[in-house]
């Protein structure tokens, strides 16, 4: 059902839940970098990813956010795992849970995507720590 500003309730649904995994600050600036060209794709994935997969029943955001790492790092899909990581901070996967799942890409993906993907989660691990000893609260 769409209101009168055009927007699904799966669309504020997905929202919703993109906003609890990713933080306000990370939607935000999606949504403000949102143009025209690609106002359809951000639905796409505001709907279907966030407002329908994550927002699924039986799954916690902590073991979603778990297998999304390990796909987006089997896949090579750098930017994304760094994002997904740094959403561990709101999801409750801990970095272990992240070790295991990147030790499972490494045998079932292969050692090379497991590599690079343990570099970029050390990587933002260490800036998560960094901000957290500046003051900030990891997210």
């Amino acid at each position: 059902m769409t209101d009168s500003s055009g927007e699904t309730e799966r669309y504020r649904q997905g929202l919703q839940t993109r906003r609890s995994v990713l933080g306000d600050a990370h939607v935000d600036g999606a949504l403000a970098r949102e143009t025209p060209f690609d106002r359809p794709f951000q639905q796409l994935i505001t709907e279907g990813a966030w407002g329908t997969l994550w927002s699924r029943p039986g799954w916690t955001k902590r073991e979603r956010s778990i297998v999304t790492i390990a796909l987006l790092a089997a896949l090579g899909h750098h930017e994304e795992v760094a994002m997904h990581v740094r959403a561990t901070a709101r999801t409750g996967a801990t970095m272990d849970d992240i070790c295991e799942a990147l030790m499972h890409v490494a045998v079932y993906a292969g050692v090379p995507a497991a590599n690079h993907a343990f570099k970029i989660a050390k990587a933002v691990y260490a800036e998560m720590d960094a901000n957290t000893e500046d003051g900030g609260d990891k997210k």
